[in-house]
């Protein structure tokens, strides 16, 4: 099996909420060799985005997306499961979570599970996150990188909210941040003084291990 009949059965699988076909896929790349963060990201994640698109399009509904979400879950746990490694060196730390107000995460769970594969310890918070939290668990665990996720336009006020946090306790210089979610623009992480925005779990890969670099 090709590596992009692989990659396609991966995507499939998601997007069908096959729980076999994606196991199926999952052993077929340890079969092939193929690259498990590869996988990940061009296979099952890219399932989850088409179907992002189709939610937000109102082609599907949120019980398709959550059915999907439960098949991603399973399947990044095995992934992850594969890549443990004990002495591999930590690049640092992200905390990442959805804001106060949402009550589904499903792009968040994919970026932290991407994150994590790359080298960084990811301490997910899960959703409806109040912002106090989210600074409250970058001081506990000394967090480099501070992801934010806001589905909604009536929630985006939370990632203000982090960014407020963060200069009134003095951390605003150390940790970087980065805000994501359906209504969440470039231009509003600029207008609320964030470091990034992310479009999706790879972009968000990419400005980290960019911010390492330097």
């Amino acid at each position: 099996m090709s590596k992009e009949a692989i990659l396609l059965a991966a995507k499939e699988s998601i997007i069908e909420c096959d729980e076999d076909k994606a196991l199926e896929a999952f052993e077929q790349a340890q079969t092939e060799g193929l690259s498990m963060v590869e996988l990940l990201s061009d296979g099952f994640s890219a399932g989850m985005r088409e179907l992002g698109d189709q939610f937000g399009m109102g082609e599907i509904f949120l019980p398709e997306l959550i059915f999907s979400t439960e098949v991603m879950k399973m399947i990044t746990e095995k992934i992850e499961a594969t890549l443990e490694t004990t002495d591999a060196p930590k690049k640092g730390v992200l905390v990442i979570g959805t804001v106060a107000g949402d009550v589904h995460d499903i792009g968040k769970g994919i970026v932290a599970s991407l994150v994590k594969t790359n080298g960084i310890e990811v301490h997910d918070l899960g959703r409806e996150v109040p912002a106090e939290v989210f600074i409250e668990k970058a001081k506990e665990f000394n967090a480099d990188f501070i992801g934010s996720s806001a589905l909604l336009t009536t929630t985006m006020t939370e990632q203000k909210k982090i960014e407020e946090l963060l200069v009134k306790e003095g951390m605003r210089d150390r940790v970087k941040t980065m805000v994501g979610g359906a209504p969440v623009t470039k231009r509003w992480a600029e207008k609320i003084g964030a470091d990034a925005y992310c479009e999706d779990a790879t972009d968000a890969v990419n400005v980290i291990l960019g911010w390492l670099e330097k």
